[in-house]
């Protein structure tokens, strides 16, 4: 897995580099965020979470969405639209509830 950041979509607001959490999206000499050494994220998805313009995305590993697939994700209030692409152009759509998330 690995994330990426588009830089077409990206809106330069930089709360990504902010909200990282290893410090691995650093601000580029363009000004754009960018991924100084991919392998050091740990996939905790909070860039992804706080980009306004889904401009970062997964890449998923085949087991979970086949070759080639990615995953963005966007939040709406309590609930988080995650949005898989598959290679062959298909697309799943899974919802979940933060206040509900931890309920047994």
């Amino acid at each position: 897995m690995g994330v990426v950041i588009n830089q077409n979509k990206c809106v330069k607001c930089l709360r990504c580099v902010r909200i990282c959490p290893g410090n691995v999206i650093r601000r580029g000499p363009d000004g754009m965020p960018c991924i100084r050494h991919p392998s050091d994220c740990w996939n905790c998805t909070s860039c992804m979470k706080e980009c306004p313009g889904e401009a970062i995305y997964m890449i998923l590993p085949p087991e979970m969405g086949g070759r080639g697939a990615r995953m963005t994700l966007q939040q709406s209030g309590h609930l988080t639209e995650w949005k898989i692409l598959r290679a062959d152009g298909s697309r799943i759509l899974l919802v979940t509830d933060t206040d509900a998330a931890n309920q047994y």
